[in-house]
């Protein structure tokens, strides 16, 4: 899985006024929760946290979160969501999730594809049934993406099921085993 180190402030005022001077002051409201513990305002740099928020788009990412004035050092969290305008390319809230690195979690991880089916080669149409698999582990543990080969499926088979995908040691898959991923028809 990818690791970003990130930093931010704390923040003390909050509601729409507050955090409307904050953008104007080209700064980003957001929030850290999770763990059982209160929510934390904080505030990012708005290009910095903008620049951060592309280069893990779509991906699972751990969140080394550095916050100024905070008791502790470091927070591990992951992107819950993102409030954008809805004209602008302008990102007006954050919310981050607070994780442990040795708990388990559920995650979409995608699915990508390589080679060309025989069966496509021989007129035959590639059907995809699944995107995203669900893997279980430790945050760390989980890969970006699962790359699977096709070059093998034939018109009319039986298709690239979940448990024909090679997956990471540490990780368990949470859809059934039985699933076809893709096939050719």
């Amino acid at each position: 899985m990818l690791q970003v180190n990130m930093s931010a402030a704390k923040r003390t005022a909050s509601g729409k006024g507050e955090c409307r001077r904050l953008r104007m002051a080209k700064k980003t409201p957001a929030v850290v929760y999770g763990n059982g513990q209160a929510a934390l305002p904080i505030e990012f740099d708005a290009a910095v946290l903008h620049k951060n928020l592309l280069f893990i788009h779509r991906r699972n990412a751990v969140v080394s979160l550095k916050i100024e004035g905070d008791e502790k050092a470091e927070r591990y969290v992951m992107v819950q969501e993102i409030q954008k305008a809805p004209t602008i390319e302008q990102v007006l809230h954050v919310d981050f999730l607070e994780i442990e690195l040795d708990k388990p979690v559920n995650r979409f991880v995608p699915l990508r594809l390589t080679g060309v089916a025989k069966g496509v080669e021989f007129g035959g149409e590639l059907s995809v049934l699944k995107q995203n698999i669900v893997l279980r582990g430790c945050p760390l543990d989980i890969p970006d993406e699962i790359v699977a080969d096709i070059t093998a499926l034939e018109k009319g088979g039986a298709g690239l099921t979940c448990a024909d995908l090679s997956l990471p040691a540490k990780v368990e898959l949470m859809d059934a085993p039985s699933q076809v991923c893709a096939l050719v028809l």
